[in-house]
């Protein structure tokens, strides 16, 4: 038998190796590994998003970044930076509505707890995505039809990819995260994540993809996440981040990329990170944190996808009538609706004319394509819904 036959099929915490993991993460990242990049930064490859919407002028050539892409997260450094790939002049309207909503959520006693710090040590708005489609709804079409989110999404996922967003704000004086990675099997106890085969923990990271759009100007001193490039391809890495030899060696060999307003940073949820210090006086740090879900994965979050779909529609039609891209639309609903028809109850859904029901995302890109009243989607959605439910007695 060769070696891969007979490779252990469950790992443990106890043989986590801090000196293999220094091999894993010691390899370098080279620019030219990625010719669409326009630089490599501190290990991590940065893309200037201007000069990618001028490269991609073609499926193929779009389909040849994608592919870079996913190599820089799978086998690359597992994290790329998109510099000015939101307009601030959509960031500053979408950053005020984040900061009413941390306002009213305190007035109402809410104080929202964190995975990896002291819960109120920061300011947290979870399940931000859909607040914001309630409360603005054309704002959420504008930041939302972003195609560098869309891009790198359906690189690392594929179509039908599931959107939630968190914002965190560091306050000044706020202290750093543990080194941690993050959903899925990053969330449970060393226990529970030995119970799952070697092979799983290679598939959990592909099935998520972390990001933060940033919603200030973050030098170094506001305490920019800290990464630490390569470090998502070190297999039991779901089992080490919590011992002491490991977040040690986080410590020391960890960087941080300042980043400006309306950057995006996008990484394996494998890939071990931490929020940084803020030692200002004076800068709240805010970011917009995404984790994009594949549509076989689970996402963290429960949203309900079939209120956004009903409150965005007369904005993507007001959008669409003012000119704003079709593609750019399509970006929106994607972040919005569902685009995977499963699960149904297919006794009531069957598969008719095809292998696959429609999905809520089918209904509004044909509702807006068709310009469907409001009233005329809502009853669709109604229908939708209601045909998802058990009927089992």
């Amino acid at each position: 038998m060769t070696d891969a036959m007979i490779r252990p099929v469950w790992l443990s915490a106890e043989a986590c190796s801090v000196e293999e993991f220094d091999r894993v993460v010691s390899e370098g990242t080279r620019l030219a590994d990625y010719p669409h990049a326009a630089t490599v930064e501190l290990g991590a490859v940065v893309y200037d998003s201007a000069h990618l919407r001028e490269v991609m002028t073609s499926a193929d050539a779009t389909r040849m970044v994608k592919g870079e892409l996913a190599r820089a997260l799978l086998t690359g450094p597992g994290i790329v930076v998109f510099q000015s790939a939101f307009e601030p002049s959509v960031v500053a309207p979408v950053s005020r509505v984040f900061e009413q909503m941390i306002v009213d959520e305190k007035a109402h006693g809410a104080v929202a707890s964190d995975h990896y710090a002291p819960a109120g040590a920061n300011d947290r708005v979870w399940n931000a995505l859909e607040k914001l489609a309630v409360r603005d709804p054309d704002l959420f079409v504008s930041y939302y039809a972003n195609d560098m989110l869309a891009l790198v999404a359906e690189a690392w996922l594929g179509p039908a990819y599931q959107v939630t967003s968190q914002v965190n704000v560091v306050n000044p004086g706020g202290r750093a995260q543990s080194p941690h990675r993050d959903y899925h099997l990053g969330f449970l106890t060393d226990a529970m994540a030995e119970r799952f085969p070697d092979h799983v923990h290679s598939l959990s990271p592909v099935l998520t993809l972390q990001g933060a759009v940033a919603h200030c100007d973050m030098p170094t001193e506001t305490g920019p996440t800290l990464y630490l490039p390569h470090s998502h391809k070190y297999l039991p890495g779901y089992l080490a981040w919590r011992r002491p030899d490991f977040i040690e060696y986080f410590a020391h060999h960890h960087v941080q990329l300042p980043l400006r307003t309306g950057d995006a940073v996008f990484f394996s949820p494998a890939l071990f990170h931490a929020a940084g210090n803020n030692n200002t006086a004076d800068i709240r740090r805010m970011a917009n944190l995404l984790q994009v879900s594949s549509a076989f994965g689970r996402a963290m979050e429960s949203i309900d996808r079939y209120s956004m779909s009903s409150v965005i529609y007369p904005a993507l039609r007001r959008q669409q009538k003012a000119g704003l891209d079709r593609a750019l639309l399509s970006n929106a609903i994607t972040a919005c609706a569902d685009g995977y028809p499963f699960p149904t109850n297919l006794d009531l859904d069957p598969p008719i004319g095809g292998l696959v029901p429609r999905s809520q995302s089918d209904l509004l890109n044909t509702a807006l394509h068709e310009n469907w009243p409001a009233e005329r989607l809502d009853a669709a959605l109604a229908e939708h819904r209601s045909r998802r439910l058990t009927s089992a007695p």
